[in-house]
């Protein structure tokens, strides 16, 4: 997907939300935030939606969730004191894995400051492999209803 694409997100395009209010120790030596800091977010959004909608609970939960893939594509900074709009929606829903898209947005702005993805594959805590059926039914069903198009589920 281009960046222009990416580029006009909009809240709107997104199916789940959470806050996030900056600290001081998010900014890098440029005074914005600082690349990792985006990637803990996502991982943030992503497992709050795993835990309050798909029944997952990661010390016990027989699958877990590994990530294989993850890339952010940056559009304008973000500095502290700000409070960002973490934007999650699910764009690929296969048998065991799913690819996540999160927008990052700042409070009464609408531009989009970044966008990034991130593709967990779920597997067998102690195996480490996928299950022969896949992920569970409520991790599935759960991530289903933040689908892109749920047609091609």
């Amino acid at each position: 997907m281009g960046s222009e694409s990416l580029k006009s997100r909009t809240r709107d395009d997104y199916k789940f939300h959470l806050e996030y209010r900056t600290r001081w120790s998010d900014n890098d030596m440029y005074s914005h935030m600082n690349n990792s800091v985006y990637y803990y977010l996502f991982d943030s959004v992503v497992n709050a939606y795993l835990i309050q909608h798909c029944a997952l609970h990661p010390p016990t939960s027989p699958q877990i969730g590994l990530v294989v893939h993850s890339h952010c594509d940056y559009f304008a900074p973000v500095e502290f004191p700000a409070v960002v709009g973490l934007a999650l929606r699910v764009n690929k829903l296969g048998k065991s894995s799913v690819t996540y898209e999160i927008g990052v947005f700042e409070r009464g702005q609408s531009p989009v400051r970044a966008v990034g993805e991130f593709v967990h594959v779920f597997v067998d805590r102690e195996t480490r492999k996928p299950a022969a059926l896949g992920m569970a039914d409520t991790l599935k069903d759960g991530l289903s209803k933040i689908a892109v198009d749920k047609s091609k589920l």
